[in-house]
């Protein structure tokens, strides 16, 4: 069964759902979460508080709109375009993530969102 959050970014508030895995569950049970987000090309990510190795989600190939758990920084990844390793409009992660959650409907409009100082995630 999926979790519901959402995520707020500026004046943005989309839904999303973490999967049913063993690794979106222990992000679930760090919520809310509010912090400062990193920006790589279209992508945001933080670190959290969550210490999990790479799973059978694990995969360098992602959608716009999917959110991801890296391994090697402990981030959260929310991607909503190309990244800089990107060649096309798919992002493409640093390295291999597991893939936690997804956003439910139009990730691309966190472009209008870059530079925020603060981003929460929390339970819908």
């Amino acid at each position: 069964m999926t979790i519901k959050i959402k995520i707020t970014i500026k004046n943005i508030t989309l839904d999303a759902e973490l999967f049913d895995s063993l690794c979106a569950r222990a992000i679930a049970g760090t919520l809310p979460i509010t912090t400062e987000p990193n920006e790589w090309g279209d992508e945001f990510y933080f670190e959290i508080a969550v210490h999990m190795p790479s799973d059978d989600t694990a995969t360098n190939s992602v959608k716009v709109g999917d959110i991801g758990y890296w391994p090697p920084g402990n981030a959260l990844a929310i991607f909503f375009g190309p990244t800089p390793m990107s060649k096309g409009s798919d992002p493409v992660p640093a390295s291999a993530v597991n893939l936690v959650g997804k956003i439910n409907g139009d990730a691309a409009i966190l472009k209008r969102a870059k530079g925020a100082a603060e981003i929460r995630i929390e339970r819908s």
